[in-house]
């Protein structure tokens, strides 16, 4: 689905930190949406947590940085980290270029796949309204 100039991929979770969740099995791959890594402008750097660290949802866990912004990442399930995204150490911009592939965070565990319910989805119309008013919010930034 696309909201204005932004994708945001239909077999996708999101939350209200700007951030996407893929669904496989009982592990959650997270990133930054496209909206998300255009109000953030180039990444620069992305601080890779430890696997096996433990997380939990709404709970910061990384940080990442723009020429302009710093911003720390929240869970967007509650879980064990058991992949990084390590290549983001040396290409932060692959969140710019490809937030919903290349550009990936992490892959979590979950262990509470009840917490999915509290996401929004592509086709809803909470993330059509989320989005439009981040758009008015970030008009300035998105202008650049």
């Amino acid at each position: 689905m696309k909201i204005d100039r932004f994708e945001f991929p239909d077999d996708l979770y999101y939350d209200r930190e700007h951030g996407w969740a893929r669904v496989d099995g009982d592990v959650v791959t997270q990133g930054i949406t496209d909206f998300g890594q255009a109000i953030a402008q180039e990444i620069v750097y992305a601080e890779s947590p430890r696997p096996g660290r433990e997380v939990e949802q709404g709970q910061t866990f990384m940080s990442m940085e723009s020429g302009k912004w710093v911003g720390r990442i929240k869970a967007i399930v509650s879980g064990t980290i058991q992949e990084v995204n390590e290549e983001l150490e040396w290409e932060p911009t692959l969140i710019n270029d490809s937030p919903y592939e290349d550009g990936w965070l992490v892959k979590i565990a979950m262990s509470d796949p009840a917490e999915l319910d509290g996401l929004m989805r592509a086709d809803s119309a909470e993330l059509k309204a989320f989005i439009e008013g981040e758009m008015k919010k970030y008009a300035d930034v998105l202008a650049e």
